[in-house]
């Protein structure tokens, strides 16, 4: 990709697209009074040094600690004229190795990375071995047994839809509805691994996490899809499967409407596959 070097205007919106491991950081969000790093204070200070002026940036999804980001996109509003290339390739400069700006791209004042949105899509991928892996540490959930996918998509298509999600909305939710709408859920497997893949037009707290949970417990035969319906239709989130560890979390694509013309998010993450 070709970077502009034209400097654009002080105030000027970029929205840019973001890819982060996420087991190196406290989740996305800042959080000064802790002593651990998040990704977007690593960021905002990377942006920071780029304007030489303090930098503030807004996220599409305030992912978790452990949780990966491959398609995570921010917008800012420029403190100082700097081009594209200045945004991008200074800020990479500045970044650590497992995090990086793919682009940035002007984007107009009515640009939120958050509330334009259309839809978002998370994977959840899971390593089915006898023996846990060494290179894929982190980056994977490990399930030692096969799963049965044939049950798993059975469960997985009771979610499209609009509906309550409360079943799998952590207690510290702060969201002020349950209700969220599942445009498409499917599980599928590559090698030995399985990747429950979704997209919704928002997401609760632990929500994916939470659903990949209690398709686990179908996919290996502990629960029925019937139990799964059940839980589902009973909004309780004590009798659902317990919550997937975070590390096989990854946001890979946000959408946005055609009128902004946001760089395409390709395909991915395809490095998991290529390690087996």
């Amino acid at each position: 990709m070709r970077f502009s070097d034209k400097a654009l205007s002080s105030g000027q919106r970029f929205a840019a697209r973001v890819e982060y491991h996420g087991g190196h950081y406290h989740g996305w969000q800042a959080q000064p009074h802790l002593a651990v790093a998040t990704v977007q204070e690593e960021v905002e200070a990377a942006l920071g040094k780029v304007a030489e002026a303090p930098v503030s940036t807004i996220c599409a999804g305030r992912t978790d600690t452990g949780v990966h980001g491959y398609g995570q996109i921010i917008h800012f509003d420029a403190p100082a004229a700097r081009s594209v290339k200045a945004w991008t390739l200074g800020a990479n400069r500045h970044l650590p190795d497992n995090i990086r700006l793919h682009w940035v791209a002007p984007v107009s004042s009515e640009f939120h990375a958050r509330f334009s949105a259309l839809s978002r899509r998370y994977r959840y991928v899971v390593l089915t071995t006898p023996i846990r892996s060494a290179l894929l540490e982190g980056l994977v959930c490990w399930y030692r047994q096969p799963l049965d996918l044939d049950h798993m998509n059975i469960a997985a298509s009771m979610l499209v839809g609009e509906q309550d999600f409360s079943a799998f909305r952590a207690a510290g939710c702060q969201a002020t509805t349950p209700m969220r709408e599942v445009f498409n859920c499917v599980v599928e497997q590559t090698g030995d691994l399985v990747i429950i893949d979704i997209t919704a037009n928002a997401f609760l707290h632990h929500m994916v996490r939470n659903i990949a949970g209690s398709l686990l417990a179908v996919g290996s035969g502990k629960q029925t899809t019937e139990w799964f319906s059940r839980i589902l239709r009973g909004r309780d989130r004590t009798v659902a499967a317990e919550t997937a560890p975070a590390s096989g979390l990854y946001l890979v694509e946000v959408v946005y409407p055609e009128v902004f013309n946001l760089p395409a998010t390709p395909a991915g993450p395809t490095l998991l596959t290529a390690c087996l």
